[in-house]
């Protein structure tokens, strides 16, 4: 493969995660210190920061600024939920894309993301060889969802487990403190697969596991839980539940009350409202002292206690991406490749091709899942354990957070 000479954009995009910015940095840092890249851009706010003509020249940034991106969470380029169309419906969008590249001379697309990311990803790269732009496309995985097709896991799910499970042996302790009991419902996010909801259970690594676990893989049956939740109550005098924001009932509704209230922009629900459902609910049947609570955006910018190992694995993601790309490599995503022997854990990239990746969700193995639907099984924690180790060693100022403060140099 003959050498690519020419600039590079980065763009993020969908919901952030709390090592985003880590596979950002992976990416930046490799394409700054290439010499086939000419000039490297952080395009605002995903792929509308092609399309509006709005990109970051990151050779503008301070390096050490640029480093503080590995413990900074959320999207700092700035992210989007835009759905471009069918190329062969409507190139409108393509055109404008490709004629933004040209005027930067850009050979190298790296875009962040997670299943909807990975389709635009695919798209672009789709158009390009059809109209003989030779760009070199590659996606970089993340999504606390962990839902993507064929890699072992993706970026950003590892930091947000170990929140969850730090905050549901946090919880527990907290709910134990009164000679009184008292129901506690946790509402985690995932729409259509349960990772996250099932990283409830890693609190049970520390002795602090929750009563029940609901995931969206298996239907949910209001009158069991119901008589789950009075059951164990009245065993321990406390009852801990743990349910996927997106569980729903046989006929595919979601249980939750919110489920109609809004669609993001490629149409998904918006969940939310569940834990306060299911509270209600739970104390009017049992007469209990109950809480709900919904863990919300912080199982995904919960940076302070990231999972280092998913800190590197990001940076790793994103620094492979431009390596392989400059190699020759185009219409792929990074991905992981794992083995879990004897208790040692190892990971490698692998590429995926995007038409592959795109659209596709991954969800959580039926037998993974005990047989009352209420549960994980151990192979579920032998799975997430590994990847919750390791400890952020972020700098502080004034004993908070130190994040990334970038220039962002608009590039002309």
């Amino acid at each position: 493969m003959s050498e690519l000479k020419g600039a590079c954009i980065i763009g993020q995009s969908g919901g952030p995660t709390s090592v985003i910015n880590a596979s950002a940095y992976g990416v930046i840092r490799a394409a700054l210190d290439c010499p086939s890249i000419t000039a490297v851009y952080g395009a605002a706010h995903g792929i509308k920061g092609v399309l509006d003509d709005k990109l970051y020249d990151m050779g503008q940034e301070d390096a050490g600024e640029l480093k503080l991106l590995l413990n900074t969470p959320s999207s700092e380029l700035g992210s989007c939920r835009y759905k471009i169309a069918d190329p062969d419906k409507d190139d409108t969008d393509y055109k404008r894309i490709l004629e933004i590249f040209k005027k930067y001379d850009v050979r190298y697309f790296f875009y962040n993301g997670g299943n909807d990311s990975m389709d635009t990803c695919n798209k672009i790269s789709k158009y390009m060889q059809k109209v003989g732009y030779e760009c070199r496309i590659m996606g970089v995985p993340k999504t606390i969802d962990n839902d993507l097709f064929g890699t072992d896991h993706c970026p950003g799910f590892a930091s947000a487990a170990k929140y969850i499970a730090t905050s549901c042996a946090e919880v527990y302790k907290d709910a134990r403190v009164y000679d009184t009991g008292m129901v506690t419902v946790i509402e985690i996010m995932g729409r259509h697969a349960g990772w996250l909801a099932g990283a409830a259970a890693l609190a049970g690594v520390v002795g602090c596991a929750p009563d029940l676990v609901y995931l969206p893989e298996v239907d949910f049956d209001m009158d069991q839980f119901l008589a789950d939740v009075d059951r164990i109550y009245k065993e321990k005098g406390n009852c801990i539940a743990a349910v996927s924001e997106g569980i729903h009932y046989a006929d595919g509704s979601f249980v939750s009350e919110a489920k109609t209230s809004a669609t993001d922009g490629f149409g998904h629900a918006q969940l939310g409202g569940l834990a306060a459902l299911l509270a209600n609910m739970v104390k009017e049947r049992t007469g209990a002292k109950v809480r709900g609570i919904e863990l919300s955006l912080l199982q995904r910018c919960g940076a302070h206690v990231a999972s280092r190992t998913d800190i590197d694995e990001s940076f790793l993601a994103g620094k492979t991406a431009v390596e392989t790309a400059v190699a020759g490599e185009t219409d792929k995503m990074v991905g992981f490749e794992c083995t879990r022997e004897s208790g040692k854990y190892s990971c490698r990239t692998k590429l995926f091709d995007l038409s592959q990746v795109a659209n596709f969700e991954k969800k959580v193995p039926l037998e993974w899942i005990n047989k009352e639907g209420n549960g994980v099984t151990q192979a579920y924690i032998d799975y997430a354990l590994p990847l919750i180790q390791g400890a952020a060693e972020a700098p502080t100022e004034q004993g908070l957070p130190r994040f990334a403060r970038l220039r962002k140099v608009l590039a002309k």
